[in-house]
């Protein structure tokens, strides 16, 4: 059964567009039936491709950012199976547009362990070595968030190099 996976920033051009692209790279490694897709909370960057130094650092870790800004919805807040906020902020903002707390809405930090930040933190101001520390961040994350939607042992037999 196909799950759904929706990353949220605020833009969607920086950590959202980042964490699909992360997201959907161990779902094919690890053949895992997972439908990914990022949105933002705000309409700042609708349409626009990824920001530029973001889709750098991707694309140097072997990662495409292909998708467009778009503004998270409503409805995408009922069809997806976990909807991760990459900050608190954009998480308490995903709640109040659901209409309250709803457990499919997480922080993506929920599966970090205690060594990282509670927020991935937002690249858009900062330097190079910020967008490389958001990609640390999601490569650790997602394999865990891949094996708890699975609820099996995907891992067995390793990553392929």
């Amino acid at each position: 059964m196909t799950k759904k996976v929706l990353f949220v920033c605020m833009g969607n051009i920086c950590r959202s567009p980042a964490g699909e692209a992360v997201m959907q790279r161990f779902a094919e490694e690890f053949d895992v039936d997972v439908e990914v897709d990022s949105a933002g909370t705000h309409d700042y960057h609708v349409g626009e491709p990824a920001d530029p130094r973001m889709a750098m650092a991707a694309e140097a870790r072997g990662y495409e950012l292909s998708s467009r800004g778009r503004i998270v919805t409503r409805t995408d807040l009922d069809q997806f199976d976990l909807v991760l906020a990459m900050d608190v902020e954009n998480h308490a903002r995903l709640h109040e547009m659901a209409g309250g707390i709803k457990p499919h809405i997480r922080l993506f930090s929920d599966y970090l362990d205690e060594n990282w930040p509670d927020d991935v933190p937002d690249p858009f101001y900062g330097e190079q070595e910020d967008f490389d520390k958001v990609l640390d961040m999601l490569e650790e994350g997602c394999p865990i968030i891949l094996q708890t939607l699975m609820g099996e042992d995907i891992f067995e037999g390793g990553f392929e190099e």
